[in-house]
């Protein structure tokens, strides 16, 4: 399946796509892959008072230059965080676009059993739109009660260092617990112990094409 060559990622908020598949987006950028990334927010709304309104914006395109994806692969939208099922049929619209524009390989977005409601939204329309393509779902433990871990990428130190340089570009949201460079590094020891490696990043396989 990861000899797919063009790959996109939804994101629902600026950070998830680096956080459920940082380090394999480093990867694959070092095998030569074409790397798209998709954010259908920049939580203009969640911003801490004082901030500029472009602040995740500026932080999302640091990060992602960092792990090697040109500023010209992203593709940025802008609704309101925590109210993306009122915009269904618009982000499913996008998402049509999306795979007319760029015809990718394989997706990643959300898991199916992502809690949080604008990262369902992202799940279910991701579905309907790429519905003749190769899905994988990255973990966000913190909202997750449980996780099909059916998909495993081996990763090298490398990798995950580069995934933690990328995310402490979010300065903005350091003060959450999931930025923790221990957490991130202990959850891809966690998952490489799984499959014999000396990290790794878990997937829920949800639709395989050959």
């Amino acid at each position: 399946m990861i000899n797919k060559k063009r790959i996109l990622v939804l994101a629902p908020h600026t950070d998830d796509g680096e956080l459920g598949l940082g380090g394999s987006i480093a990867r694959f950028v070092d095998e030569g892959k074409e790397i798209y990334y998709a954010a259908f927010s920049i939580c203009r709304n969640s911003l801490e008072e004082g901030l500029s309104p472009d602040t995740l914006e500026k932080e999302l395109n640091n990060a992602t230059k960092i792990l090697g994806i040109p500023p010209e692969n992203l593709r940025l939208f802008d609704y309101n965080v925590r109210n993306f099922n009122s915009y269904r049929q618009n982000i499913l619209e996008d998402m049509v676009k999306l795979k007319k524009e760029l015809n990718p390989d394989l997706i990643f977005l959300p898991c199916s059993t992502d809690l949080h409601q604008d990262h369902q939204v992202i799940h279910n329309e991701g579905l309907r739109s790429f519905r003749d393509i190769s899905i994988l779902g990255y973990e966000l433990p913190w909202n997750n009660l449980n996780f099909q871990t059916s998909c495993f990428i081996k990763l090298k130190e490398v990798h995950i260092l580069k995934k933690a340089k990328a995310l402490k570009e979010y300065k903005s949201q350091l003060h959450r617990s999931y930025l923790n460079e221990n957490f991130i590094r202990g959850l891809a020891i966690s998952r490489g112990v799984q499959v014999n490696s000396e990290f790794a990043e878990a997937f829920e396989v949800l639709k395989f094409i050959y």
